[in-house]
């Protein structure tokens, strides 16, 4: 296993000790499947997106050693303080609604470096909480490396003192879609469906 790296993520385990106090404070949350993250090795952590608390959810879902780098706007690296506080986080800046090659190049040596990257395959958030398609990028990056895929699914309304479940999946096997060299598309559409799957199973009887 990769060391833990004390200095840029030092501000990370900073921010996320902040915000699971107020995550408490303002949920219920339950995880589900916790023993299915890998405790080393590159990961994708892949995720249904519904609201701004989500990277919350699931940096919350992971063991300390698994610290994640989230993908966030390039405009937001122009804020001074802002750039500062994302750049000690470990935090990947991506131009929206573009072939960033940068960030692709990025993403995949951080993989190479055993790292943990948290992707939203629909690639925007979900206005009335439906799934929507995945976009082939989170395909790309699953097929290019050899990273784990672990499907998660953030089950729930965001409202004050509401009931939540974040449930996380066994990694996805993607060996069978890398040997038939399928496409990007074929093996987000597969990471998607997963991801349904367990809403569908995990969704009853949450309020």
């Amino acid at each position: 296993m990769k060391p833990l790296n004390n200095g840029p993520f030092g501000m990370y385990r900073l921010a996320v000790g902040v915000v699971n106090i107020i995550r408490r404070l303002s949920f219920r949350v339950e995880y589900i499947g916790r023993d299915n993250v890998p405790l080393d090795g590159s990961m994708i952590v892949c995720s249904n997106h519904q609201s701004n608390w989500d990277p919350v959810m699931l940096a919350g879902a992971m063991p300390k050693q698994r610290q994640l780098r989230f993908f966030a706007k390039k405009e937001l690296f122009d804020v001074p303080v802002l750039k500062h506080i994302l750049n000690r986080a470990g935090q990947i800046p991506v131009s929206r609604g573009e072939g960033d090659r940068q960030a692709l190049r990025v993403v995949l040596q951080k993989l190479k470096e055993d790292e943990v990257i948290s992707i939203f395959p629909e690639g925007t958030r979900s206005k009335d909480g439906t799934l929507g398609k995945a976009q082939a990028g989170v395909g790309f990056f699953a097929l290019r490396s050899d990273a784990s895929v672990l499907p998660v699914a953030i089950i729930g309304t965001y409202k004050f003192r509401s009931k939540l479940k974040v449930v996380i999946g066994q990694p996805i096997d993607m060996s069978g879609l890398k040997a038939d060299k399928a496409s990007a598309q074929i093996a987000a559409d597969l990471i998607m469906t997963t991801i349904g799957d367990l809403y569908m199973q995990h969704s009853r009887n949450v309020r």
